[in-house]
Formats: C-alpha cells, sequence, structure tokens
C-alpha cells in the first residue's frame, strides 16, 4: 500500500498548534526554464483560514491560478516575492539562485515570520526556524499559496519578455525547453533573458560566467 497523503494544510495546522503565530510557506518557480528569472513567494496565512480552491500551483489551470491570487492577497497576512535574473542564475548557479529568491520574498514580507514552511529539501540560509517539506506545494497551505503567486507572478514576467524579445515564444512556453523554443533559439540565438550556462543555451553562446560554489558570496 503506498503512503496515505496527509490532508493540505497538516503543517501549517500543527505548527500553529506548537505555538506559532506567523507561519510562513515558501516557494519558488523557474528552475527548468532555459530563460527568464527563477521566481519565488512567501505567504502567511492566518491560522484556520479557508481558500477553496486552493491546491499546487501545477495541479491547477491558468484561469483557477489568476482567480486566486486575489483571494490569496486579501485573506493573507503578508505575500513577499522575490526573483534571481538570469545573469545572477549563470554567475552562481540554479540552486542557489533559487535559495537567493526565495529569502528575497521572505525578506520582502514586511514582518518576520516565526516558522518557515519551505519546499524541497533546503533549508534557506537565514536565522529563521524552518521546516523543509518535499512536495510541500501539495502539503501546506501556505506553501500551495506561495506556488500559485509565484507562478502567476513569473508568468506575468515571461508574457513581458516575449514583448521585449519577440520570435522567441516567451508568452507561450514561459522559457521551458519546448520544440518551439529551442527552433527559435538555433534560428534567433540567444537573447539578454536567456540562461547562458544552461544546456541547449551554452552551446549556442560565447564566453561563459565562472560559477561560483553553492554558498559563496557575491
Amino acid at each position: 500500500m503506498g503512503r496515505v497523503r496527509e490532508p493540505l494544510g497538516t503543517p501549517d495546522r500543527e505548527a500553529y498548534a506548537s505555538g506559532a503565530r506567523r507561519v510562513c510557506g515558501v516557494d519558488e518557480v523557474g528552475r527548468g526554464p532555459l530563460a527568464g528569472p527563477v521566481v519565488a513567494a512567501a505567504v502567511v496565512l492566518p491560522p484556520g483560514v479557508r481558500i477553496p480552491g486552493l491546491d499546487d500551483s501545477k495541479k491547477l489551470r491558468p484561469a483557477a491560478r489568476a482567480e486566486l491570487v486575489p483571494r490569496i492577497r486579501e485573506a493573507a497576512v503578508a505575500v513577499g516575492v522575490g526573483e534571481a535574473t538570469p545573469e545572477e542564475i549563470d554567475r552562481t548557479n540554479i540552486l542557489r539562485a533559487s535559495l537567493r529568491a526565495m529569502c528575497r520574498a521572505v525578506a520582502d514580507l514586511g514582518l518576520e515570520p516565526d516558522l518557515l514552511l519551505v519546499d524541497g529539501v533546503h533549508p534557506l540560509p537565514l536565522d529563521l526556524p524552518q521546516r523543509t517539506l518535499v512536495g510541500g506545494d501539495g502539503r501546506s497551505l501556505a506553501i500551495a499559496a506561495a506556488s500559485v503567486i509565484a507562478k502567476e507572478h513569473r508568468d506575468a514576467l515571461m508574457a513581458e519578455l516575449g514583448r521585449r524579445y519577440p520570435g522567441y515564444g516567451f508568452e507561450d512556453h514561459k522559457g521551458y525547453p519546448t520544440a518551439a523554443h529551442r527552433e527559435a533559439l538555433a534560428r534567433l540565438g540567444p537573447s539578454p533573458a536567456h540562461r547562458l550556462t544552461f544546456r541547449g543555451v551554452r552551446e549556442l553562446a560565447g564566453a561563459l560566467p565562472v560559477q561560483q560554489g553553492l554558498f559563496g558570496t557575491s
């Protein structure tokens, strides 16, 4: 028998029951694309909140995600968004850039959480109590809310990049390595929005940035 899935919101309820007052879910989107920033969001939801339809952003249709954004912002105690640029991704690496974007999202909240629920296995380099959750966007309400905010924010950024750099189709594939994106890359070469160290782009780029270690300083 497979593992029984815990009800969505279980980690949040456990955190508040243990005495936490500001539980913050943190998630990022955009690790896999060949172009565009990695975007993170941090969301503090009050205990016992109900947001009908909220789930892992990957399970939601675009229209459902768009409808959830104002509901999340209305219900939330605080919402923060952070980004790491393609240049930062190339200079460091995608994991370190993702952690940096998540730290920026927490800093953007305007308040200090007393517990972070972080999607994934890597804790953030912040002096705050935190718990990492594999598959957290399908387990924690706050992380699910963060995943929706981050996804919608990044999609809007990619639509803007599509207008700025026409011909690549960023507004459609959001920078992911689709066949149409690869064809545009072969035809046009990398744009300023591309991640030059990613396979599929670096073969078409010139001199590549030298990446730092995962926890180096910059």
